[in-house]
């Protein structure tokens, strides 16, 4: 079989794109800031659970200067719930140096972009063609889901050679610039979203459907091939909401997952360490348990089983905030935030 001509794929798929796209916050005219906020939080999110927090970001941090000034808790509190918390992180990195070296505005160059912290060649990719019109391919879990059905390639899309071949290849056959470039990346996302999706690709409404090899011999389940997949860790994690006359406790983790971030104490057991043992350790001795709930929290590499304990004490050696206080300034993990739910009922 001969090799594939992505030259074919432009044309049809941009006509599609056109009448089909989902009106979406951050589509229009995004400047470089726009398309950034919302190509890092689309990162392992779902489309529709990013609309409000893109909503919500914009309005306390409409520009660079606004995102590298914000006091970290509010922007951990902006972020709460999108998870992977290092990339909100490096957005405030990367917009201190561009206010530090590039006077406040975005580098239209593809390397100065990925000189940036947290900046990768997808995001790069997707500044470049989407806010600055040029022809550079951005390859993401879509993208590569429909290359790799419309050639029937096998190559493993963990492998960065597969994606430098991408990159290439679809960069060769962008439109010259400007608008058709932007459209064109957006094109190829919105149909691994709606059409070509993972499971039950949607092939009779493919615009791409007549050279799609995959569905000409029945293979899309084939492709794309990903990597076998690595057992998760378990651990068992006990989870306390310590409630004391001043409020409930909350404190920062030192280590391991999520360092940096506010927590209800937690402690990963070992051993045979009972509840009671760990809050005497922390001195906190005379306490009443009020009720317990299980429930499992997924991180990339781990699984946390999680026993949540509500526990009233006269006094614990945290610092305390009152629930308002939580709900509106303080920023607590997802992992942490269903424990909270125990409070209600």
């Amino acid at each position: 079989m001969g090799k594939f001509d992505f030259q074919r794929i432009p044309a049809p798929l941009l006509s599609w794109y056109r009448e089909n796209k989902r009106d979406l916050p951050w589509r229009g005219n995004p400047t470089p800031y726009e398309v950034w906020v919302s190509e890092i939080m689309l990162q392992q999110t779902r489309v529709e659970a990013v609309k409000e927090y893109y909503v919500r970001f914009m309005r306390a941090l409409p520009n660079v200067q606004a995102l590298a000034e914000c006091e970290e808790e509010k922007l951990l509190k902006l972020w709460e719930g999108l998870g992977y918390y290092s990339r909100v992180r490096n957005m405030q990195k990367a917009a201190k140096q561009i206010l530090a070296f590039y006077g406040g505005e975005f580098p239209c160059d593809v390397k100065a972009l990925q000189g940036l912290a947290g900046i990768g060649s997808y995001t790069a990719g997707a500044i470049a063609s989407i806010a600055f019109g040029l022809p550079v391919a951005a390859v993401d879990g879509n993208v590569f889901r429909v290359a790799a059905r419309l050639e029937e390639n096998s190559s493993l899309i963990s492998d960065p050679k597969y994606r430098k071949y991408l990159e290439s290849t679809l960069s060769a056959v962008y439109p010259s610039a400007g608008k058709d470039c932007a459209d064109f990346t957006q094109s190829i996302f919105e149909l691994g979203a709606l059409v070509c999706k993972p499971q039950n690709p949607d092939c009779a409404n493919c615009p791409l459907q007549s050279f799609c090899r995959a569905y000409q011999n029945g293979t899309q389940a084939s492709y794309p091939v990903l990597p076998a997949k690595k057992e998760k860790r378990q651990e068992r994690v006990y989870v306390f909401l310590i409630e004391t006359p001043q409020g409930i406790c909350i404190r920062r983790r030192e280590a391991g997952v999520l360092k940096g971030m506010n927590e209800f104490p937690s402690h990963v057991v070992l051993g045979g360490e009972t509840p009671e043992n760990i809050l005497n350790e922390w001195g906190v001795y005379a306490f009443t348990e009020i009720k317990r709930k299980k429930y499992v929290h997924i991180f990339t590499h781990i699984r946390w089983d999680i026993l949540c304990l509500h526990v009233q004490a006269d006094s614990a050696p945290f610092d305390t905030y009152t629930v308002d206080e939580i709900d509106e300034s303080v920023s607590l993990p997802t992992a942490f935030k269903q424990c909270q739910g125990i409070l209600y009922g």
